[in-house]
């Protein structure tokens, strides 16, 4: 007999909640596919540094998977409790009628039992067919060969979604049996004539609270933009997130109060339609969901941040590779290494000797000629001197520079690189070539950052004194340019003069930059395995030489914007489906408890049209809310994401950003859409 009422109780609750089934169901195939990405990922023929990337990724996704599923559990715990507030009239008639509370938790164990295993299944099925679209796009991402796909069934991450979500259900029905167990018999029966009190808070209090908190909100806004320098230590970041969320918590609470009196001046605005009586809805429920709203608006808050950030991460590495890494291969390694020096820094006695040796000579001595594996072959030197530091090319701006950047390492030696052959790099790259009188000099940089400072000093024209010789700038800004390559911009300044000044003194590094003497990409790859295989040459101790290929680079760049964008794309689902379901669940139950002030409306003449518009508004101002404030908060967010990741570069942040504001659409709209239509269906007069 339970179990055939719990049967019926779920079917009738089925086409009101469809909304709670659908975002289980989504829980549970979202939780599968990200799982078996790790099984999937074995099918793919790609290179061993590639392959150590993706199982580095499938590692952080388990990791992630466990807050993951906390939140998941949350939600499904709060949706619970919303499901039980619509029930307790139902739950009323039962006691009415003499049925004890401990066979009531029984329905409710058995509903959830039931709901669990139906999402469960439907969730995995789901899930399954999605991890074959997963694999197209794991292999896309990771630009590997898919000959080799095939369909694939993940049994860990089936066992491993089974076990989190099954240790939910669990919960949920230890919190719905307490629940049930602490109810009393005349709150049940007389719930629905409860009208819920909407507390008019003290309207001076209320704007005093929210000038403070818009004024903590403005600092913490300035200290993620202007004001980032000033947070000097990693630690120091947490003071404009608990700003942050402190503000936001007391913006709502203090609106809750404001907002119907503000309104309510008006008059005309507040009497026009079905204005009041959707005011009223307003203000009652964001009244009593002060800190839901401020959770909903922080994770909506991380969603735009991190969509928009891991996105832009992927695009702009691989935007860069074909600026920073024009040239297949740099070799580099430091040269003249002084007793002193190799006392210091735990050189041996070998190495130190080797550093007197050119690139060339070295790799001899592992059986490496360059001239038959390379072509364009181009040799640069890198001169340094204690003598000449950053602080020194500073000029009238030491002081404001030392005040306003105070983690900068002053004393560092600065790299300082003939005109000849820095030109011969350019001419290597396509890059811009450049002439110089006899006491002039240059900047040569593309960290935006350094740029700045550096450019900060260059308006000043100051002189520098460098092996003895005194140069004027030529430009009164950086130059825009690279030596090395890289997958990003970290150039922070290398100092270009007229051949004259420098000294074969102050030789500190060489740098080889060739192309392959390969056409094709098994050709490149071969010479890239012939390259990593110097390693286990007997004779490769006694070289100390570093290597850079584009291929490294390439398979570098592109595994690490796959795995930041999967990250991402794991959170900012979960954030925002969690945030969307909250609000929908929230308006559904409000939808059921109003359905007796909807079916007033109507007695009093009010037709469908009326009632239905100004349902749309209600739930459209309830999901604006925390929306609104979360794109205001992303503004400052993204801004200070910008600069967390300047190295990668921002060229590829607007095409991220309205990713990300498509993908909020189609989901968070998707979300009010369906919201409206359930909560349309529940106070419908049948």
């Amino acid at each position: 007999m339970l179990f055939k009422l719990s049967l019926k109780n779920i079917r009738k609750s089925f086409k009101d909640y469809a909304i709670y089934f659908f975002t289980l169901i989504l829980g549970v195939a979202i939780f599968y596919v990200f799982n078996a990405i790790g099984s999937q990922t074995v099918l793919l023929n790609v290179t061993s540094s590639t392959r150590e990337i993706i199982d580095l990724m499938v590692n952080m996704l388990s990791g992630v998977s466990v807050f993951v599923s906390v939140i998941l559990g949350f939600l499904i715990i709060y949706a619970s409790r919303f499901l039980m507030k619509r029930r307790n009239k139902e739950f009323g008639i039962y006691l009415t009628l003499g049925m004890s509370k401990g066979k009531i938790s029984k329905i409710l164990l058995l509903e959830t039992l039931i709901i669990g295993i139906i999402s469960l299944v439907i969730g995995l099925v789901v899930g399954v067919g999605a991890s074959q679209l997963m694999s197209v796009l794991v292999a896309n991402s990771f630009e590997a060969d898919l000959t080799r796909f095939t369909f694939v069934f993940s049994s860990s991450a089936l066992s491993k979604t089974i076990i989190y979500f099954g240790i939910m259900y669990i919960l949920v029905m230890i919190f719905n049996v307490i629940n049930v167990g602490r109810c009393k018999l005349i709150d049940l029966i007389y719930t629905n004539r409860k009208n819920e009190e909407v507390k008019m808070k003290n309207p001076i209090i209320c704007v005093i609270v929210f000038i403070i908190a818009v004024g903590l909100l403005s600092y913490a806004y300035y200290l993620v933009t202007a004001g980032v320098e000033i947070l000097v230590d990693t630690t120091d970041i947490f003071i404009p997130i608990i700003l942050g969320c402190v503000s936001t918590f007391f913006i709502f609470w203090s609106l809750s109060g404001l907002i119907l009196r503000i309104v309510m001046s008006f008059k005309t605005l507040y009497y026009k339609g079905l204005n009041s009586f959707v005011l009223r809805q307003i203000s009652s429920k964001v009244n009593t969901m002060v800190l839901s709203m401020t959770v909903i608006c922080l994770m909506l808050f991380v969603t735009i941040c991190v969509f928009s950030s891991s996105l832009s991460i992927k695009n702009s590495m691989t935007a860069n590779l074909v600026e920073l890494a024009p040239v297949d291969v740099e070799l580099s390694k430091t040269r003249n290494i002084s007793e002193d020096y190799a006392y210091e820094t735990g050189y041996s006695e070998v190495l130190r000797q080797d550093s007197y040796r050119s690139i060339g000579s070295s790799l001899e001595l592992v059986d490496f000629d360059v001239n038959d594996y390379f072509k364009d072959i181009t040799t640069v030197y890198i001169y340094a001197s204690n003598d000449f530091t950053f602080l020194d090319t500073l000029g009238e701006e030491i002081a404001n520079i030392e005040t306003d950047y105070p983690f900068l390492t002053y004393h560092a030696p600065e790299e300082v690189m003939k005109l000849s052959d820095y030109n011969k790099v350019a001419r290597l790259y396509g890059n811009t070539e450049y002439t110089l009188d006899s006491d002039e000099y240059l900047i040569i940089a593309d960290f935006e950052s350094m740029t700045e400072v550096r450019n900060r000093a260059l308006k000043t024209h100051p002189s520098i004194n460098i092996f003895g010789v005194t140069l004027n700038p030529k430009y009164d800004e950086c130059q825009d340019g690279i030596v090395r390559i890289s997958n990003n911009h970290i150039n922070s300044g290398i100092i270009v003069v007229p051949d004259y000044v420098v000294s074969e003194t102050y030789l500190e590094r060489e740098i080889l930059l060739a192309n392959y003497k390969a056409d094709t990409d098994q050709g490149k790859q071969a010479i890239e395995e012939v390259l990593i295989a110097i390693e286990n040459h007997p004779n490769s101790g006694d070289i100390n030489i570093s290597a850079s290929t584009k291929i490294s680079i390439y398979e570098a760049s592109v595994g690490l914007g796959a795995m930041v964008t999967f990250i991402g794309l794991y959170l900012g689902i979960i954030f925002l489906i969690s945030s969307a379901a909250i609000l929908a669940l929230k308006e559904l139950s409000e939808s059921t408890d109003n359905k007796e002030r909807y079916g007033m409306l109507r007695k009093i003449g009010t037709d469908e049209g009326m009632i239905n518009k100004a349902l749309f508004k209600q739930i459209a101002i309830f999901f604006s809310v925390p929306l609104l404030l979360a794109i205001i908060h992303s503004v400052f967010g993204i801004e200070f994401c910008k600069y967390i990741l300047m190295t990668f570069g921002d060229e590829e942040m607007t095409k991220s950003i309205t990713m990300t504001a498509i993908f909020l659409i189609i989901i968070y709209g998707g979300y009010f859409l369906i919201t409206y239509y359930c909560s349309k269906n529940i106070i419908k007069d049948k």
